[in-house]
């Protein structure tokens, strides 16, 4: 049995309780207060519940499940990841149902075609799309959500040998913005949300850094998420994004980038 096999045995609780008392009471205090955003045209991950898209039965809070997803992936990271890689916002096939920026369901099942489940987290995540919403397609409903950036930046870091534990995904506007009456949908987010967000990629930085951790590597995946960092003195590696053919690009400049500043 290997140790990735045998961890997957371990409940949340049992694999939090591995941790440093203080360091989980620091990350659930950090993941509630992104819990608590409301906007408009914008879906809260770990505050708010969709029953027409999520799970919904007796004992699963489908926002409490993102919360653990999130704590569980932050655990082990913070302090430790020598490379943040910030995108724009949470998309809905990635982090709007995974709870994790630049992930997918896919990922935290093991049906990913490229990225392990142990790649995310030591333990075994749950899913809270619904299997049986006809807002799905077939495919989603059978296995989850899956993102074609999300698998860019995994891959990228993947083939470049980089152990994932080495790295932290994150969005500068850290929530799922949509368009009107389409929650399936992405948007960019406005100039106040993007400052918004930056509120929470400052205190996760800052959390990083109380947690013995050194200043990272920050890869911003797009101009747009560079730009708001910069706006507040946070200078970051502009790479491509990967959307729109952008994919062979991103990796290029992921790689160099590492190359450069990680000798």
């Amino acid at each position: 049995m290997s140790l990735f096999e045998l961890e997957k045995t371990l409940s949340f609780d049992e694999y939090i309780a591995t941790f440093d008392v203080e360091r989980v009471a620091k990350v659930h205090d950090f993941v509630d207060w992104l819990a608590q955003y409301q906007g408009g045209l914008v879906h809260n991950p770990w505050g708010e519940v969709n029953s027409n898209l999520e799970i919904v039965t007796d004992g699963f809070d489908a926002a409490q499940v993102r919360r653990e997803n999130l704590v569980a992936y932050l655990l082990p990271r913070l302090g430790r990841a020598k490379v943040f890689v910030v995108a724009e916002a949470v998309g809905y096939q990635g982090g709007r149902f995974s709870g994790i920026a630049i992930t997918c369901e896919r990922m935290l099942l093991d049906k990913h075609k490229t990225i392990r489940a142990k790649d995310v987290t030591p333990i075994r995540l749950e899913r809270t799309s619904s299997p049986t919403s006809s807002l799905l397609k077939g495919t989603q409903q059978k296995d989850g959500f899956n993102e074609p950036t999300d698998t860019v930046v995994w891959s990228a870091i993947v083939e470049k040998g980089i152990d994932p534990y080495d790295t932290l995904l994150w969005n500068i506007f850290p929530f799922h913005p949509h368009k009107d009456g389409n929650p399936l949908t992405n948007r960019t987010p406005t100039d106040k949300e993007q400052q918004l967000g930056w509120e929470y990629t400052k205190r996760l930085l800052d959390l990083h850094i109380e947690l013995g951790g050194v200043e990272p590597l920050v890869l911003a995946v797009g101009q747009k998420s560079a730009d708001t960092m910069g706006n507040f003195g946070l200078s970051a590696i502009v790479l491509r994004h990967p959307a729109n053919g952008g994919a062979n690009l991103y990796r290029q400049g992921f790689a160099e980038a590492i190359d450069t500043y990680l000798k």
